[in-house]
């Protein structure tokens, strides 16, 4: 993929961040490459949830985002934005910033089975979300986020990363992208 923005798009506990991981690992990105919404919110808040949650700190972490997305492609370098991007309002705001520098936009779908999901969630022992607010992201990305969608709000290319489903890890799902 040409250098621009990529942004991750995919219910929350689908693999985004290990996707990441796997591709700093591989050395397919550097380590300022990926801006992720929770780690920007760590940072910020560090272990005080409650005050995380709250409108203005939503806020000032998506305006924290955003800085660290126009930094990188303002010099020509892609941006990672890793959040879960499944309405088309979150995208929106990313996406413009891309146009503003007339970055191509590269989206990579993380579109899991429901069930799958649920087990994933599961296991991963998160207690943030509960399983309806697990299965409402399922069913907005499937509303909000196919392919035809995507590519009509202004992306450039439009790509699946396999998963759980297809038995794939993220190691091996990043394996098969390369980056400019």
């Amino acid at each position: 993929m040409p250098a621009g923005l990529v942004v991750l798009v995919g219910p929350p506990a689908w693999g985004k961040t290990s996707f990441v991981r796997a591709l700093l690992a591989r050395r397919q990105i550097d380590a300022e490459a990926g801006v992720s919404s929770d780690e920007i919110r760590a940072e910020l808040f560090g272990a005080s949830p409650a005050q995380a949650e709250s409108d203005a700190a939503e806020a000032q972490v998506f305006e924290e985002r955003d800085r660290r997305i126009v930094a990188r492609l303002a010099t020509g370098r892609t941006a990672v934005a890793e959040s879960t991007n499944v309405t088309p309002r979150a995208r929106a705001r990313i996406i413009a910033i891309a146009r503003r520098f007339d970055a191509p936009v590269a989206m990579l779908r993380f579109d899991p089975d429901v069930t799958d999901l649920l087990q994933q969630y599961g296991e991963r022992g998160r207690t943030d979300l509960t399983c309806a607010d697990v299965r409402a992201y399922a069913a907005v990305m499937t509303r909000d986020a196919g392919a035809g969608r995507l590519r009509s709000e202004g992306a450039t290319t439009v790509h699946d990363v396999p998963g759980r489903r297809q038995g794939t890890t993220p190691a091996e799902a990043a394996a098969r992208f390369s980056f400019a």
